[in-house]
């Protein structure tokens, strides 16, 4: 039987990946990017510590390849509580970093405010 290159989620119930634990370390938002860290690629990836879980993650977020919550759910097979816990776990040990989506309410940039106004100027006149 050939070995599969991804985990099929089907194989261990969620509540055992997660020690039984339903709430995040951290809060990520599902549209959150996650990159493996140096630390979480010499650790995980290359020192075979953690479960498979974290190994696929990190090899998953690794060289520059930057996936979303979403897709790492996905891509596992398991429930997005699930994969929140593991990256928060992951996140939280310094194997990988999350970048949380901005929002507009936070841009300070004035170059970003003063095309939104003219933006708006510009639907204004229409």
């Amino acid at each position: 039987m050939p070995e599969r290159d991804e985990p099929t989620g089907a194989l261990v119930r969620p509540y055992a990946v997660t020690r039984g634990r339903t709430r995040p370390k951290l809060e990520i938002a599902l549209e959150a990017l996650v990159e493996t860290t140096v630390r979480g690629r010499s650790g995980v990836i290359r020192g075979g510590q953690g479960g498979s879980e974290h190994q696929y993650i990190a090899a998953m977020c690794d060289g520059g390849r930057v996936q979303s919550l979403a897709e790492i759910a996905a891509r596992m097979q398991l429930p997005l509580g699930v994969a929140r816990v593991i990256v928060a776990d992951m996140a939280s040990d310094g194997l990988v970093a999350v970048y949380e989506p901005t929002s507009l309410e936070d841009e300070t940039d004035a170059v970003g405010t003063e095309l939104l106004e003219r933006v708006l100027s510009g639907l204004r006149r229409l």
